[in-house]
């Protein structure tokens, strides 16, 4: 009889936990599995070319120790495995949690650079919005400015020069509607920005072209005088400064530089 009750112990845990079902069981084995087991068991799963499995491994490991060293390792995979998906969304997640937590880390620089690389991929036309593509231009410039001795900087700066070059692009067209519009003043606050802030791109001389135009038509002769005269400086065999000279000309002016105008100011900063 005491041997009776003895086997009844020991079997209810068993039999309690046959009543949760596989799912449970395979959870209470899958708590007990050690964290080297199971970053290992993700790094063959991606070896095989089992990507979705070796993202879902990755991820209950950090799920089951969050504060582990292999939870660390485990979020660099995480943001690589989910943007060679094209999961950019986790991927910017994963990168974005692991330079908050680890921002010393030599993979810190990886991982804002993978983050870039999936705002990159998403960037739209130059018709569209480009929120995406400032947060590509954000992320790049956090590489370069936070790891500037890192392996990634040369590729972030490249990408950099394409992104700048798509939202100077943007606010071209933006600036050429109210242009058309007679809309002056909105005009110019967009032909501004491409000025200041993205004058190392293709966009800068017709940028001083249509400041030229959008002076000239409000008035304001000495500023079109000085982005004629800018023009010509920096750009003298362009297209755009024979139609600024000639557009001035017309009206008996030449182009004329005032030191004291932000244009003039803009281009001696650089």
């Amino acid at each position: 009889m005491k041997l009776f009750l003895r086997m009844i112990v020991l079997t209810a845990p068993i039999a309690l936990a046959a009543c949760g079902g596989k799912d449970d069981l395979d959870e209470l084995a899958l708590n007990d599995t050690p964290p080297e087991v199971l970053f290992n068991e993700g790094l063959a799963l991606r070896a095989q070319g089992k990507l979705r499995d070796s993202t879902e491994k990755f991820e209950e490991l950090d799920k089951l120790y969050p504060y582990s060293e292999y939870s660390k390792k485990s979020l660099v995979n995480l943001a690589y495995l989910n943007y060679t998906r094209g999961r950019y969304a986790e991927t910017v997640t994963a990168a974005q949690r692991y330079v908050t937590l680890y921002p010393g880390d030599e993979d810190a620089a990886y991982m804002l650079y993978l983050a870039g690389q999936s705002y990159f991929a998403q960037m739209p036309d130059i018709t569209r919005d480009q929120a995406v593509t400032r947060k590509a231009a954000g992320a790049f410039n956090e590489l370069v400015q936070r790891y500037p001795e890192s392996e990634y900087v040369a590729d972030a700066e490249k990408k950099l020069r394409i992104v700048k070059d798509q939202l100077g692009g943007k606010e071209m067209q933006v600036g050429r509607y109210y242009l058309n519009r007679r809309n002056y003043i909105a005009a110019i606050n967009r032909f501004k920005t491409v000025v200041v802030e993205y004058q190392t791109t293709r966009h800068v001389e017709e940028a001083l072209f249509r400041l030229t135009e959008a002076y000239y038509a409000l008035g304001v002769v000495n500023e079109a005088q000085t982005a004629a005269a800018v023009l010509g400086h920096n750009y003298p065999d362009t297209v755009w400064y024979k139609d600024a000279y000639s557009l001035l000309n017309k009206g008996g002016y030449e182009p004329s530089e005032d030191s004291g105008s932000w244009i003039s100011r803009a281009f001696k900063s650089i």
